[in-house]
């Protein structure tokens, strides 16, 4: 099993498209890259201690490669836009990847000079190592799964998830 971090806006959507991503072992919601030892939801929101709301994906390499992860991924949110993922707006919403090894990180630097074609603005995503990652709050844990019908859910996750089942068909199951 291999893993990754990544953050692309809102752990709640991040999470739910990874749930769905053939080869995902587990996707856990957390908080990385900032310099509190112990963030938490209310802290990360009003900006102390500059952590990322990210989700910490598992992974059977024999299933699913890093790259494949990385194009879902860079398909997933605007890599585009500086702080911000639609109406979700500040630091804790930034674009970024986080690698275990330099072998990772070339991946990454590769997967984002690929996705880049698809993108008429720079994608601003941040790649950088590896410090920690803290575990969200159980109730921020599984949330689309469990809260289907909530507004944020059904209006912003449910369409994502069916574009990027449409565009990822081999990759992505259809629960």
């Amino acid at each position: 099993m291999k893993g990754i971090v990544l953050g692309g806006g809102c752990f709640w959507c991040i999470e739910a498209i990874f749930q769905r991503v053939k080869g995902v072992q587990s996707v856990i919601s957390g908080y990385s890259g900032g310099t509190d030892p112990e963030p938490n939801y209310s802290k990360v929101s009003r900006h102390i201690g500059n952590h990322a709301e990210v989700v910490k994906i598992t992974y059977d390499e024999g299933e699913i490669g890093l790259e494949e992860l990385l194009d879902i991924f860079f398909h997933s949110h605007d890599p585009t836009t500086l702080n911000k993922q639609g109406a979700d707006v500040g630091p804790q919403y930034r674009s970024i990847v986080f690698y275990a090894d330099e072998s990772e990180k070339k991946t990454i630097e590769y997967a984002l000079k690929n996705a880049q074609k698809d993108w008429s603005q720079p994608i601003v995503t941040q790649v950088k190592p590896l410090e920690d990652f803290y575990k969200a709050e159980d109730y921020h844990q599984n949330f689309f799964n469990n809260n289907p019908q909530q507004g944020y859910c059904s209006v912003v996750i449910s369409p994502k998830l069916h574009k990027l089942q449409e565009k990822y068909v081999e990759l992505m199951s259809h629960d």
